[in-house]
């Protein structure tokens, strides 16, 4: 099979990197970087460069750029892709791009198929892409109802035959409700808590949990940003209640309620016991 990636990043290399590592299938690559694109044939992440004209030959294409690229790629490109193949992109926002891809696909014959790995670090670009990245990680799909079977059977055995542990299939709107919380809120509350002024003397006063709190903030913000609005009805849902939650911790402390704080902490760690 022939497997086309758009954008060779942290997770079109990644997955570039996994694909020609784990399976027999043929990569071919394209990324608006040439530096980049060199690089990935150097180091045999790619079989060769992806051009226009092989659209209609990839049997999967895999779109691994930003949310608002993914969707001017998808009007400008969809009358070139192969009819019978599958398409799919891996944005952190599932709702927006499936609203435009579904019927770009319908009206071009190919299948699109909303894709979101979950699995990341904190750099980002070629050189940060990793064969490892996907290990035990879980990939969402979030196909049409109707989609053939098979089609989807091929996807999820590609996708576990280069590292990933689960296969999630959801609705896009289930998808960005989730991931408002499970994703999203962490990257602002990470964000948020090192810009406290004392952050700046932690050194010597932190251990593992400054450590947890801090990493995510080490952000790409061009992306980030693109997936906050893209997906903002719900976080700003998320980071309000929030915000109303940790007004109770500040009240209990202000009002020297032990009691309140007490119950605060206990329903935490009974919430977190409860998630394992």
């Amino acid at each position: 099979m022939n497997i086309g990636i758009v954008g060779l990043g942290l997770i079109g290399g990644s997955l570039a990197k996994s694909i020609r590592k784990n399976t027999q299938h043929s990569v071919w690559g394209l990324d608006q970087d040439p530096t980049v694109l060199a690089k990935a044939k150097m180091v045999g992440a790619i079989d060769k460069e992806l051009r226009t004209q092989d659209f209609e030959k990839c049997d999967l294409l895999i779109i691994a750029i930003y949310p608002k690229d993914v969707l001017k790629f998808l009007r400008e490109n969809a009358s070139s892709f192969n009819p019978k193949g599958l398409v799919m992109d891996c944005c952190g926002v599932k709702e927006e791009i499936c609203r435009d891809a579904f019927p770009l696909a319908k009206e071009n014959g190919f299948t699109f198929v909303g894709g979101h790995p979950m699995a990341g670090i904190e750099f980002s670009g070629f050189d940060a892409s990793t064969i490892s990245l996907f290990q035990k990680a879980s990939m969402i799909f979030t196909p049409l109802p109707d989609i053939q079977i098979a089609q989807l059977e091929w996807l999820k055995d590609l996708f576990l035959s280069i590292g990933f542990s689960h296969i999630e299939i959801s609705t896009p709107e289930k998808h960005d409700e989730i991931i408002a919380l499970s994703s999203q809120l962490a990257h602002v509350v990470s964000s948020a808590y090192i810009q406290s002024p004392s952050a700046m003397n932690h050194a010597g006063f932190s251990a593992g949990s400054f450590h947890d709190m801090t990493r995510v903030a080490e952000l790409n913000e061009t992306l980030w940003s693109e997936l906050f609005f893209a997906n903002r009805d719900n976080l700003v849902r998320e980071v309000d209640g929030l915000i109303d939650r940790l007004k109770g911790y500040s009240q209990a402390l202000k009002n020297e309620d032990e009691d309140h704080l007490y119950s605060l902490l206990h329903q935490g760690r009974i919430r977190r016991l409860e998630l394992k």
